[in-house]
C-alpha cells in the first residue's frame, strides 16, 4: 500500500468520519475524507488531482459514455469466514487493486477505496480513448473557432500518440450547420459526449437534440419539424468540450487567447446572472455565464448575453451638448455643461422639479441621485418600472437589474410609485424641470413628445442618441454597465458587485462622478468623494444593509444583505436534483 500523507488539520479521527457522513478515501497514496456518496471524479477533484473527462459536467447527469475519466479503483480484500480485517499502523487496510479501470464520473467513493489516477493501466486506457476519438476527427485545429479552449486539443498532447495508426478514409459528416437562429454545428468534430443533448432536455427543459444513426456513423441533430430556438441555446456551446457547437455572434469574431476576461453581472433583469466580459483592447466581443451557485448555477439567458453590442456602438453620446432656445444642440466641456446644468435647476419651488433615475443604476449612482433630490428640495423622486414575463429559469419578471437596491437606499417599497405623478405634474405644467438618469421617457416611462416640449429645462443623461436626449437642454453622456464599476443587489436581496471591462469614449464621464458634479455646483459646502468606495463608505454608515462592507468584501460571489422571499425558479429545480441524487451541483 502507498505511503500515506500526514491528517490535516480539518480532517477528522478515521473513527469518527462515519458518524459525520465522512468516508476515507485513498487517492494516488494520499488519504483524504470526503461525503459518502460522492463520485469519484469529485473526490479526485477535491485532493487536487485532475481526471481528464469530455461528458461528465457536475449540473448534469452522468451517462459515463466517453470513457475518458478511467481510473483504477482498489478495495480491501473481504476477509476469510471467521477471520477479521486486518489494519496497518496508520489505521487502514490494504487495498487490493483491481486490474480493469472504472469510470469515475458514475462511481462513488466507499470506506477505505483506493484510487489511481496515473499508472500504467490508467495511461494506457486513456491513450487508447483518444486514439479511437481522433480516427474521424478532423485535423483543422488551425480554423477551428474553438481552438484555445478545445479539452480535445488539450487532451490530445497530454495522452495522445502523436500519431495515428489508422490507414482508412475518414467517415465525413455534415459541416456548418445552422441548427438554430444563434447556434451552428460541425457534426465532424463532434466527441458524442451529449452535454448539449442532456442540457436541452434536463435544464432548458426543450429537448430537441439528439443522436441518430449508430457506431463511426453517429451523428448529432435537431429533431425532425423542430430547431434548436431555445433563449437558453448558447449553453450547448459553453458546454461543448470541441468545436461542434459555436456561437452565430462570435464565430470568427477574435481568438480567444487574445480576449482578456473581467467578471461581472448582468444588467438585463432582476436576476442578476454572474457573468464574464470577454474583451481585446477596449471592445466586447462576447459574454459567458459565470458560475455562481446562489444566482445562475452556470447558465444564462441568450437575450441577456447578447445585448452587449450597443456598447460598441459607433453612434454613441461622447461629449456633453447643450442647447439654446430651439438651436441645435453644440458639444460643450464638462465644467461648463454641470455649470448649465445646475443653472437651470436653481431656484425652482418644492413641486416645480423632479428626478427620475432607472433601475440599471448601481446603489452608489441611486444613493447620490436622492442626494441631488434632497440638495434640489424635491420629493419628486422615482424609477422608470420595467416588467415583462418571467420564463420560470433565470429571466426574472422585473427587467430592471437594482429595483431591490433602490428600495433599500430610498427606504420604500415601491420605488416607482411617483412617476405617475411626474408625468401628470409635467403635462399640467406644474413641474418645470426634469432630471432623467439612463431613462429614455418616451420609450419606457409614458411620455409623449410634446409633454418635454412643456418643460423648461431638461436634463437628461444616457449613453445612445434618444428622443429624451434630442429634447434636453443639456446631455451629459454617461457610462454602460461593461464600463464602470460599483454595485447593485438582485430580486433575492443578493449583493453583488459590476467591474468595469472597457472604458467610456473619451469624452463621457462615470454616471457617479455626474451626479457628485451636478451635487457639488448645487451646494457648495458638499464634501466631494474622490473614490467611489467613499461613496459605498457613505451608504455602509447609514444603512443596516451595507454595515461592515465595503466593494472589495463583497467577493466576486456576492453577499445576501436582505431576503425579499423571491427565489430563481432554476436553482430550486437544480437543488431537487442534487436532493433526488441526479446531479451533483
Amino acid at each position: 500500500m502507498s505511503e500515506s500523507a500526514p491528517a490535516t488539520a480539518d480532517k477528522l479521527p478515521k473513527d469518527l468520519a462515519a458518524e459525520k457522513g465522512m468516508v476515507n478515501v485513498q487517492i494516488d497514496g494520499v488519504w483524504i475524507q470526503v461525503p459518502r456518496g460522492t463520485r469519484m471524479i469529485e473526490a479526485c477533484k477535491e485532493a487536487e488531482k485532475h481526471v481528464p473527462h469530455y461528458c461528465y459536467h457536475s449540473k448534469l447527469s452522468s451517462p459515463g459514455n466517453c470513457r475518458m475519466c478511467l481510473v483504477q479503483m482498489g478495495m480491501p480484500p473481504r476477509p476469510k469466514p471467521g477471520e477479521e480485517a486486518v489494519y496497518g499502523e496508520d489505521g487502514y487496510q490494504d487495498i487490493g487493486w483491481m486490474p480493469r479501470p472504472v469510470i469515475a464520473c458514475a462511481n462513488t467513493v466507499a470506506e477505505n477505496m483506493g484510487i489511481r489516477t496515473t499508472g500504467e493501466l490508467v495511461e494506457e486506457c486513456r491513450n487508447g480513448v483518444m486514439e479511437f476519438l481522433l480516427i474521424n476527427h478532423p485535423l483543422d485545429c488551425p480554423i477551428c473557432d474553438q481552438a484555445g479552449e478545445c479539452e480535445l486539443q488539450e487532451y490530445s498532447v497530454e495522452f495522445g500518440r502523436g500519431f495515428s495508426r489508422f490507414e482508412e478514409m475518414k467517415v465525413k459528416k455534415p459541416k456548418n450547420v445552422e441548427i438554430g437562429p444563434r447556434i451552428r454545428l460541425d457534426d465532424e468534430r463532434c466527441v458524442m459526449c451529449s452535454r448539449c443533448i442532456r442540457f436541452m432536455d434536463e435544464v432548458a427543459d426543450d429537448p430537441v437534440l439528439g443522436f441518430i444513426d449508430r457506431g463511426t456513423h453517429t451523428t448529432l441533430t435537431v429533431h425532425p419539424g423542430h430547431t434548436l430556438n431555445s433563449n437558453y441555446s448558447l449553453n450547448t456551446a459553453d458546454i461543448c468540450p470541441v468545436g461542434a457547437l459555436t456561437s452565430n455572434d462570435f464565430r470568427f469574431q477574435m481568438r480567444v487567447w487574445f480576449l482578456k476576461p473581467t467578471p461581472s453581472i448582468d444588467v438585463n433583469c432582476g436576476t442578476g446572472c454572474n457573468i464574464d466580459i470577454w474583451t481585446r483592447g477596449n471592445e466586447i466581443f462576447r459574454i459567458t455565464p459565470r458560475e455562481n451557485n446562489d444566482v445562475n448555477s452556470a447558465w444564462m439567458p441568450d437575450s441577456h448575453r447578447l445585448n452587449f453590442h450597443y456598447l460598441n456602438s459607433e453612434a454613441r453620446l461622447s461629449q456633453p451638448l447643450l442647447r439654446s432656445g430651439k438651436e441645435p444642440h453644440e458639444a460643450t466641456d464638462w465644467p461648463t455643461a454641470i455649470r448649465k446644468a445646475a443653472e437651470g435647476m436653481r431656484g425652482r419651488q418644492r413641486g416645480e422639479i423632479a428626478v427620475i433615475g432607472s433601475g440599471w443604476q448601481t446603489n452608489e449612482e441611486l444613493f447620490l441621485l436622492e442626494l441631488l433630490a434632497d440638495t434640489l428640495d424635491t420629493d419628486l423622486l422615482t424609477l422608470v418600472p420595467r416588467f415583462g414575463e418571467a420564463d420560470g429559469k433565470l429571466v426574472s419578471a422585473d427587467r430592471n437589474p437594482n429595483t431591490t437596491g433602490a428600495k433599500i437606499l430610498w427606504e420604500t417599497d415601491d420605488p416607482f410609485v411617483t412617476l405617475d405623478a411626474i408625468r401628470e405634474g409635467v403635462r399640467s405644467r406644474k413641474i418645470r424641470t426634469l432630471i432623467v438618469f439612463y431613462e429614455d421617457l418616451l420609450e419606457d416611462a409614458g411620455f409623449r413628445a410634446e409633454d418635454l416640449e412643456q418643460l423648461d429645462f431638461l436634463v437628461s443623461n444616457h449613453i445612445l442618441p434618444n428622443p429624451t436626449a434630442a429634447a434636453s437642454d443639456v446631455v451629459l453622456p454617461g457610462a454602460g454597465f461593461a464600463e464602470k464599476r460599483g454595485s447593485m443587489v438582485n430580486v433575492t436581496g443578493r449583493l453583488q458587485r459590476l467591474n468595469q471591462a472597457t472604458q467610456p469614449p473619451a469624452g463621457a464621464m462615470d454616471d457617479w462622478e455626474i451626479l457628485r458634479d451636478l451635487i457639488a455646483a448645487l451646494a457648495p459646502d458638499y464634501e466631494k468623494p474622490h473614490l467611489l468606495e467613499d461613496v459605498f463608505g457613505a451608504m455602509a454608515d447609514e444603512f443596516e444593509e451595507f454595515k461592515d462592507l465595503t466593494l472589495s468584501k463583497i467577493g466576486a460571489l456576492g453577499v445576501p444583505i436582505k431576503d425579499t422571499g423571491e427565489s430563481i425558479p432554476l436553482l430550486e429545480a437544480e437543488r431537487a436534483r442534487v436532493e433526488r441524487g441526479e446531479i451533483v451541483g
